[in-house]
């Protein structure tokens, strides 16, 4: 990609982009938290306790410092502008038009079929107390009420963010203290057996080789999606500047608290033999220790989580396709804002289709599903590593003088951004090595090919848009250039 000089890239987006800034300290805390916290944490785990054993614990860690580090790269460019565009944003002004139209894409694609796979989840997860109740009418009445809720107001939003987050954290900070208790006092029916040696007994701390541990490190990235969450709410925080880097820098203790702790009291009460792939290892926990209830209790936690992603699913998706609208690079309607100042239109049809995806669950057979829901791990891993780029080039154009400091500056500098990076096309190789998730490195190729063939017929329709240049931005550039 040819070269720009930056002081002549310039902030292309709307002066104002109508939201609202509507989340508080509060929310953004929880919406934080909660996009660290899924439904691959409470069941993926059995399935990677099965292949590494305890070893798990320090892919987590692993995995958590490159998250981190990710995160850290995330927050110097909020902190440099913060906009509601956010990863695509950053992709367009710091490695062109081209990158931008993509990344915005990826990034609604991922949330569209995750959110088709959590509203089809969340449907069955009910089923668990009402087997009677057909799927579809569960799926039609969650994503009814997600809709209608984000449609009213992004506080309200926040809001049911903040207590979907907070089922989840109290769920594992119960599990943890409840751990503690049996291991430290030997109550409960796993009183008894319970011991820290299971960590490195039957078969020591890697039973199945350092190689079985560092293929885990796909499932455990994968259950770290939507960690980047919080930067689509710079748009829309009271104050961005402020609340934004608070949240990112908690990352590091949420991780070891709820990953790497959760993980390391769950072995300790239960051998990980005894973990079976496809079931929560919660409940297997609960159930050793005998709590009354204790799948039903998961279930709620694993429904909330479900419901929690497919909430974030239609707020980020909105936002992102009305920022392609605004360059152009959408139906112009998409830009309409409510009374309220929501991208009602935009939600609207990201929401209908994520309703598709509980047709086409219905309709075809489960594995060609699992063909359309598998292109979101390497959507994720696309945003990863655009907002890594994107730092590596803002540090560049910043040390040039071209642009300002950041304010919140990334521990390493583009060091650990390169080292992320490399950690992110190792994880690539593995998904490749790896059948069952295999198809992700199929599926994603074709979705490229659609972008490119998109972006060529917008060239030629729309030379201006494709540039990611709005109808009513057409002079910013000779504006701006002057104030950088």
């Amino acid at each position: 990609m040819a070269e720009q000089p930056y002081d002549q890239v310039v902030d292309t987006a709307p002066d104002e982009e109508g939201y609202e800034r509507g989340l508080g300290s509060r929310q953004i805390q929880m919406i934080a938290i909660g996009g660290a916290i899924g439904t691959g944490l409470f069941l993926g785990a059995g399935t990677a306790i099965s292949k590494s054993g305890p070893s798990l614990i320090l892919s987590y860690a692993v995995a958590g410092v490159v998250i981190f580090a990710i995160m850290r790269a995330l927050g110097e460019l909020l902190t440099y502008r913060p906009v509601s565009g956010s990863f695509a944003e950053y992709a367009r002004e710091f490695l062109g038009p081209f990158a931008g139209y993509v990344t915005g894409w990826t990034y609604w694609l991922f949330w569209v079929v995750t959110g088709m796979a959590e509203t089809t989840a969340a449907a069955v997860y009910v089923r668990f107390w009402a087997p009677d109740i057909p799927q579809w009418l569960s799926a039609l009445v969650f994503l009814v009420i997600l809709y209608a809720a984000n449609l009213i107001s992004v506080k309200l939003f926040g809001e049911i963010e903040f207590w979907f987050s907070m089922v989840k954290v109290t769920a594992i900070i119960g599990m943890i203290l409840i751990g503690i208790g049996v291991l430290t006092l030997g109550f409960s029916k796993a009183g008894d057996t319970a011991s820290v040696t299971h960590l490195w007994q039957n078969g020591g701390f890697f039973p199945k080789g350092i190689g079985a541990t560092v293929m885990t490190l796909q499932i455990v990235m994968f259950a770290y999606l939507g960690v980047e969450l919080v930067g689509v709410t710079a748009g829309e925080s009271e104050n961005p500047r402020k609340t934004l880097p608070r949240a990112i820098n908690t990352l590091p203790w949420r991780i070891a608290l709820f990953y790497i702790g959760a993980l390391a009291v769950i072995l300790s009460l239960v051998p990980w033999t005894e973990f079976q792939p496809g079931v929560s290892p919660f409940v297997a926990a609960f159930g050793k220790i005998g709590i009354p209830a204790a799948a039903g209790i998961i279930n709620f936690v694993v429904l909330t989580a479900a419901l929690s992603s497919c909430n974030s699913g239609m707020y980020s998706t909105g936002r992102m396709l009305r920022d392609l609208a605004l360059r152009g690079q959408a139906p112009g309607r998409l830009t309409a804002l409510n009374s309220r100042r929501t991208p009602a239109f935009a939600i609207t049809v990201s929401c209908l289709l994520m309703g598709a995806g509980v047709i086409l669950n219905r309709l075809v057979p489960e594995r060609a599903f699992e063909y359309i829901t598998s292109v979101a791990t390497v959507c994720g891993i696309w945003t990863w590593a655009m907002i890594l780029v994107s730092q590596i080039r803002y540090r560049k154009a910043w040390r040039a003088g071209h642009l300002p400091p950041p304010s919140f500056k990334a521990p390493g500098g583009t060091w650990t951004s390169w080292a992320a990076l490399a950690f992110l096309a190792m994880v690539v190789v593995l998904i490749a090595l790896d059948e069952d998730n295999r198809i992700s490195l199929y599926v994603f190729p074709c979705w490229a090919l659609l972008l490119v063939i998109g972006y060529q017929v917008l060239k030629r329709r729309n030379p201006q848009a494709a540039h990611g240049l709005a109808h009513d931005h057409l002079h910013a550039r000779d504006a701006n250039a002057d104030t950088r």
